[in-house]
């Protein structure tokens, strides 16, 4: 496939790159082959673009799956990305924001999957409402900061809010390391490709997951605490109630929040009151 060239189709439509709304366009033909191939797609799969730009992914996942949805913020790319766009008939361009749309409005279908180059200020927001979603997708794969992809795929000893929330609802891969030269314009920092396999059902049992989410947040509210202290704090329960709490589950209250693994949160969120 011959390379999009970005910088002339921006001239040509009269656009420049919006540094508020996190453009940074992915140019290079091997980064963009690597998320689309992360997704394994075939011609049976509906795939959910977020933020399609200018179309340079698009193309590679038009010419793998059966159908794409693409789904673009910035009005002002629409005409640029319906001219790239033309030759493919299987592709869906629709305006708007994907954080105010219901996944399961977009007639994809109950195993769709996520492929996007997205902006790096909604990475967290997009994951939470992919996963949190009423109809979750069955993969998803996008382009991150390589930081931030590091803190999802973490281990105990290294956890935090961001992986514990990715973790219970999906099985996390960094799939490619995209350098910050393959985008236009160049970030600061270098990117990589995130797959994350979600699970049929969160990888906690026998807990409310709004109960689970409210003792994680508050765990990690004061990660420099031990458990004990953060926990007391988040939930406004006695420190001695907390310790109580724990001590049946085997879980050390002087232990700190990022060693905890997700079978250790989902015993600490059952033995706890309920909010």
């Amino acid at each position: 496939m011959r390379p999009l060239a970005v910088p002339q189709l921006l001239r040509r439509f009269d656009l420049r790159p919006k540094k508020s709304l996190g453009q940074n366009f992915l140019v290079d033909e091997a980064a963009l082959a690597k998320v689309a191939a992360a997704a394994g797609l075939t011609a049976q799969d509906s795939v959910l673009e977020i933020g399609p730009g200018l179309g340079s992914l698009t193309r590679h996942l038009a010419e793998a799956a059966g159908r794409v949805v693409a789904v673009e913020l910035d009005q002002g790319l629409l005409p640029a990305l319906r001219f790239v766009l033309e030759p493919y008939t299987n592709v869906t361009i629709l305006p708007g924001d994907i954080l105010q749309l219901d996944p399961a409005a977009l007639g994809l279908g109950p195993a769709y999957k996520v492929a996007a180059n997205i902006p790096y200020y909604i990475t967290s927001a997009v994951i939470r409402h992919l996963l949190e979603a009423s109809v979750r997708p069955a993969v998803i794969v996008l382009t991150v900061q390589r930081e931030v992809a590091e803190r999802i795929c973490a281990e105990p000893g290294e956890m935090s809010l961001l992986a514990v929330s990715v973790q219970v609802y999906s099985r996390p891969q960094i799939a490619a390391r995209v350098p910050a030269g393959a985008f236009y314009p160049r970030p600061e920092v270098d990117s990589a490709v995130v797959r994350l396999e979600v699970r049929p059902e969160p990888a906690v049992a026998g807990v409310d997951m709004d109960q689970f989410f409210r003792v994680v947040k508050a765990g990690f509210s004061q990660k420099r605490k031990q458990l004990r202290n953060a926990l007391a704090g988040g939930l406004q329960l006695p420190p001695a109630a907390v310790e109580a709490a724990l001590a049946p589950a085997g879980v050390d209250p002087q232990r700190r929040a990022e060693t905890l693994s997700l079978a250790e949160w989902g015993v600490v969120a059952r033995a706890l009151p309920a909010g």
